[in-house]
């Protein structure tokens, strides 16, 4: 099912590409949103403190696998573009054994540094046992994740998005069934639901690993592909270590952000971890759209396609925004409809923050929008630095900012909600006048 997106209608051809993405990645969102609404409702507030707490941790955690599988995918979409199926396989084996490897560190980490790692999250003692317990079995589900994101990318990179939506859904399908019988029929507590994830994330990770192998022989790298060659590892590494960096330095800003959240105490860790389900869930398919656009960048820079990547950044301007202004609208007018999904109405404390995060978030949304498209962009024309220099500069102003409004009293916890909206606005500026300059600069890359 692979697809070709130097040929056709360029809006077309990415829409059909983003749109299993988009239904794909919504679908993996439910592994934690899952965990989150059982135990919301069924476990408490302590409970959905600890798992939100986790959730933002584990988006870390595997930004790092995320990032090198999304930077090699795209190395393999401009070999792709380019027709050089010999130098494609050889890069698929290469990527395979190094990330295999940083997997392998990853976990001995993890395992080995569980309470020094919360005590840099500020865990409050009264939920501390409640988060080491799920955590320890969550960091369990880090090989799949691995394998996920790397088979995915995979296919991905040659426009074929189906099947990792496919293989995501059977598993959000098993994490919800699971969650509510470990949960509520067992009544394994927040252990319960971290295994109901990990299980189904080794259904999506083994499952796309075995369909790969199996029913798409021209990405199975054979014998005289399977070899380390130096410039292989320097090309891929260009690629991927840069994005992985920009994907970590992104969600170790969170991250960063979460512990002064959980400076607030539990009320606003609740209120936290409900609402940014809701905002991931809000953003996650122009995010996506962002990522199909890249593949789209990447097999046409590949293929030496100057007149399509124009056409390409002119219809994905278009797509992202207008869907920005719509889903902007729903979160700002049913913020409190979409928090009593996760919150009982009795819970009015945090009803009444995770509100105020949605409506100021909600309304900026087209900044994100923007923000992804550049990331996307830049990376498929093999300049991840530039992707990184936004993150830095997007993340860097909202920690800044979030620590310093929420010490002004006037502001509070609200200073940590604003300084998101601004860092986006200032990533978006710089951005665009280093395209611009580019542009007039850079004859070769020139669109």
């Amino acid at each position: 099912m692979e697809k070709d997106l130097t040929k056709g209608s360029i809006t077309i051809s990415i829409l059909q590409f983003a749109l299993p993405l988009i239904a794909g990645n919504l679908l993996q969102q439910f592994y934690n949103v899952a965990d989150t609404l059982i135990v919301g409702k069924f476990l408490g507030a302590g409970a959905l403190a600890a798992v939100g707490s986790s959730y933002t941790l584990m988006t870390f955690l595997t930004s790092i696998l995320l990032g090198l599988a999304m930077g090699c995918g795209t190395f393999f979409s401009i070999l792709y573009g380019a027709g050089d199926k010999e130098k494609l396989n050889r890069s698929i084996f290469t990527s395979f054994l190094l990330l295999g490897i940083v997997d392998a560190v990853m976990n001995l980490f993890l395992f080995a540094k569980i309470d020094w790692i919360m005590g840099l999250l500020n865990v409050p003692k009264e939920i501390y046992q409640m988060m080491r317990e799920y955590l320890f079995v969550i960091f369990i589900g880090i090989t799949a994740t691995f394998l996920y994101n790397f088979f995915a990318s995979v296919l991905r990179s040659v426009g074929n998005s189906f099947w990792p939506m496919v293989f995501l859904g059977a598993a959000a399908l098993m994490n919800i069934v699971l969650d509510l019988l470990f949960v509520i029929v067992f009544k394994m507590g927040t252990a319960g639901a971290a295994a109901a994830t990990v299980i189904a994330q080794y259904l999506s990770g083994l499952g796309l690993a075995a369909y790969t192998w199996l029913k798409c022989p021209e990405l199975r790298p054979e014998k005289r592909h399977r070899k380390i060659a130096k410039d292989m590892v320097k090309e891929l590494s260009q690629f991927s270590v840069l994005t992985c960096l920009q994907q970590s330095v992104m969600n170790l800003g969170i991250l960063m952000v979460q512990g002064l959240v959980n400076s607030f105490g539990t009320v606003i860790m609740a209120a936290f971890a409900a609402a940014v389900k809701i905002d991931s869930f809000a953003y996650m398919p122009v995010q996506d759209f962002g990522n199909a656009f890249s593949t789209f960048i990447a097999q046409n820079h590949g293929a030496g396609k100057k007149d399509r990547i124009r056409g390409g950044i002119k219809s994905a301007v278009v797509t992202s925004t207008f869907f920005c202004i719509v889903i902007s609208t729903i979160v700002v007018l049913f913020a409190k409809q979409l928090m009593l999904i996760f919150v009982q109405p009795k819970e009015t404390q945090i009803l009444a923050e995770g509100i105020r995060y949605l409506r100021i978030e909600g309304t900026f949304y087209c900044l994100i929008g923007c923000l992804f498209l550049l990331y996307g962009y830049y990376r498929a024309m093999g300049k991840p630095g530039m992707s990184l220099v936004l993150t830095i500069i997007s993340l860097g102003t909202r920690v800044f900012l979030a620590y310093v409004l929420s010490a002004v009293p006037d502001f509070g916890v609200a200073g940590i909600w604003s300084a998101v909206p601004i860092g986006w606005f200032l990533a978006d500026a710089v951005g665009f006048v280093y395209l611009l300059y580019t542009q007039k600069h850079d004859k070769t890359n020139s669109y």
